[in-house]
């Protein structure tokens, strides 16, 4: 049976409607960080997604070919990740004037046998299969990274996305009842400094999330997306919705 890390990890994928704490380890990814409307056709968000499940399924289905990484099993590709910024101050998924003006990095764990070099490989056989998605591939778009979020709180939001305000206000008050205090980077609208419509820098965003299994100075609103909007009604959608949070000073 294909290991499932939806299954194994429940408590970091099967949150409660009711807010918990959790401790978050060290995990890799295949992330692409971007800026602009997530419903754009065919804009920055849809050409981060066609990357990310690309190269996460030329690995999983390289079970089928001549080549496997070492220490491959077979598994189910983990759900589609993302953390969110925009504007001013310290972004918490609430009051979203202008979608266009959101800033995110998309992901997608990976299994640690996902090494730099089976990333390589992996990204030059997605390259040969889609052409389409070379350019990017060669651009660097698409990075593996490695990180841990560290001490978190999460809740499960279920219906459309638009209406997680509500859920969120239950986390900050659990926030407030707990002695915590969120631990979301501020720094104009991008947590490295720079303006997230103007000069946005991907690599920069990436580079500060890298911290090689350790938690990075930039944490930030994040959500773990368990059903797919293009199959599911918006009232059935399941988010993860988590907060990195700290011991109010």
């Amino acid at each position: 049976m294909a290991f499932d890390f939806k299954k194994e990890y429940r408590d970091l994928y099967q949150a409660k409607a009711k807010p918990m704490r959790v401790e978050v380890p060290a995990m890799t990814f295949a992330a692409v960080a971007g800026t602009g409307d997530p419903n754009e056709e065919g804009g920055a968000y849809s050409q981060a997604l066609a990357l990310l499940y690309g190269f996460s399924y030329s690995v999983k289905m390289a079970k089928m070919g001549s080549w496997q990484p070492e220490g491959y099993f077979d598994y189910v590709v983990p759900p589609l990740e993302g953390l969110w910024w925009s504007g001013a101050g310290a972004f918490s998924g609430t009051a979203i004037v202008d979608k266009g003006a959101l800033s995110w990095v998309s992901l997608i764990r990976q299994p640690d046998f996902v090494t730099p070099e089976v990333f390589a490989r992996a990204c030059a056989m997605l390259a040969e299969k889609k052409p389409e998605l070379a350019g990017a591939l060669d651009r660097g778009d698409m990075r593996l990274i490695r990180f841990a979020e560290g001490p978190c709180v999460q809740i499960m939001h279920r219906g459309p996305y638009d209406d997680e305000p509500a859920t969120i206000a239950k986390l900050a008050s659990f926030v407030e009842e707990e002695g915590l205090e969120t631990d979301i980077a501020e720094g104009g609208e991008s947590p490295v400094g720079h303006r997230a419509t103007g000069a946005f820098d991907a690599a920069a965003v990436l580079d500060a999330l890298d911290a090689h299994g350790g938690v990075p100075s930039v944490r930030l609103h994040h959500e773990i997306y368990l059903g797919d909007p293009r199959r599911t009604k918006p009232e059935n959608l399941k988010t993860v919705i988590r907060h990195p949070v700290r011991v109010r000073a």
